[in-house]
């Protein structure tokens, strides 16, 4: 990758749906040049794919918490499937160390996020849980 590339992808996470013209006069070369620089970068994996962001995607939850799991067994991947399958739940993470999962939760309110902490407390296989509130997130500088 040289400049050029690193100026596409950068121009490309700020906006997603610029068109192949608005790229080339941002960029200072021809559609020709951006259009073959991305099919460069999408079959090198450097671009791993694209996608759509909703409303629902970026709204924020005013409520949000990380929930660390210990699993008893092999359940994990059962355990995995029923957490992403609820909307409270924002992402869920395997890791190392004294929790198998770290589990991303946003609600409206704390008595919604309360009822979602019992609620995968039931789950079978769950055997013990630590959960902690976000209070603030501040995004790191992307390079």
């Amino acid at each position: 990758m040289d400049d050029l590339d690193n100026t596409l992808l950068a121009a490309l996470k700020r906006d997603g749906r610029a068109s192949l013209s608005e790229l080339a006069a941002d960029l200072g070369v021809t559609r020709t040049t951006v259009r073959a620089r991305l099919s460069r970068l999408v079959d090198s994996g450097e671009i791993a794919g694209f996608t759509v962001l909703t409303r629902a995607d970026v709204a924020p939850s005013p409520v949000r918490g990380l929930m660390m799991l210990g699993i008893e067994g092999r359940g994990t991947e059962k355990i995995m499937a029923r957490l992403t399958g609820m909307p409270q739940v924002l992402a869920v993470h395997s890791t190392n160390g004294s929790w198998d999962l770290i589990v991303e939760i946003g609600t409206g309110t704390l008595e919604a996020l309360d009822e979602v902490l019992f609620a995968i407390r039931r789950i079978e296989g769950v055997t013990r849980s630590e959960t902690n509130l976000l209070l603030s997130t501040r995004r790191a500088a992307r390079r």
